[in-house]
């Protein structure tokens, strides 16, 4: 038996793969398949042969998913960098109707009822913890309704894990609401929604806000009625 061969037996009677023998010796895996194509391995070379495989599919298959999530990732980004495009540019018509369908989502519709009896007064508040979704619906306010700057309030909801001077910091940038119209109310946790919710859930807590106008709420209240007529 050639030299070589002999070696290549060796190394494969020891459960060395086609490829590792060939990176070896030099011996292309077409030879080495014709030269022991029909060879019966011990157990313990099979058992390695499998483990190399399994490695090997195992290797392949994070790969792929590695290649997937970032093609999905990449996809992902492209897909909203277009739609953003596509949102730019909004007329007064547009934030008007976006205004009106966050209260219509958002915003505090019952009617006040005192001691049986449903109140006069009636103020337009919304309640949220995305700071984005309260941005829109402040340019609504301050542009569309033109309400007044000082008649703009926020009653922010603290919780056990906040800290309150980080939380009045936070929504004054989000908000440009001066402190002076910015309070705090503390909130404690129910204990269903610790049975739920991470503690963790509202990490910039929650702001309400609040124009007292009557006439604003009725207003908000009949363009809302148009939509459902649409």
């Amino acid at each position: 038996m050639r030299s070589d061969k002999s070696q290549a037996l060796k190394l494969r009677l020891a459960g060395k793969s086609y490829n590792e023998i060939s990176v070896f010796l030099g011996i292309p895996k077409a030879t080495l398949s014709d030269w022991f194509s029909k060879l019966e391995l011990p157990q313990k070379a099979k058992e390695r042969l499998n483990k190399r495989l399994y490695q090997k599919a195992v290797s392949a298959l994070i790969k792929r998913n590695r290649a997937q999530t970032h093609f999905a990732q990449q996809n992902a980004r492209n897909i909203r960098n277009t739609a953003k495009k596509e949102i730019s540019g909004l007329n007064r018509r547009d934030i008007f109707m976006l205004g009106v369908s966050l209260y219509w989502a958002e915003g505090y519709k019952r009617p006040i009822v005192a001691k049986g009896k449903i109140k006069t007064h009636h103020p337009v508040s919304l309640t949220n913890s995305d700071y984005e979704l309260v941005k829109v619906f402040l340019k609504f306010l301050r542009e569309t309704c033109q309400v007044p700057e000082e008649k703009i309030t926020g009653e922010i909801r603290v919780y056990e894990h906040h800290s309150e001077a980080y939380l009045l910091n936070f929504w004054n940038k989000a908000t440009n609401i001066p402190f002076s119209r910015l309070k705090t109310i503390k909130n404690g946790v129910s204990i269903s929604s610790q049975r739920v919710r991470p503690y963790n859930i509202l990490p910039n807590g929650t702001i309400q806000i609040r124009v007292n106008s009557t006439n604003l709420y009725h207003r908000i209240m009949g363009w809302i009625e148009g939509l459902t007529e649409i």
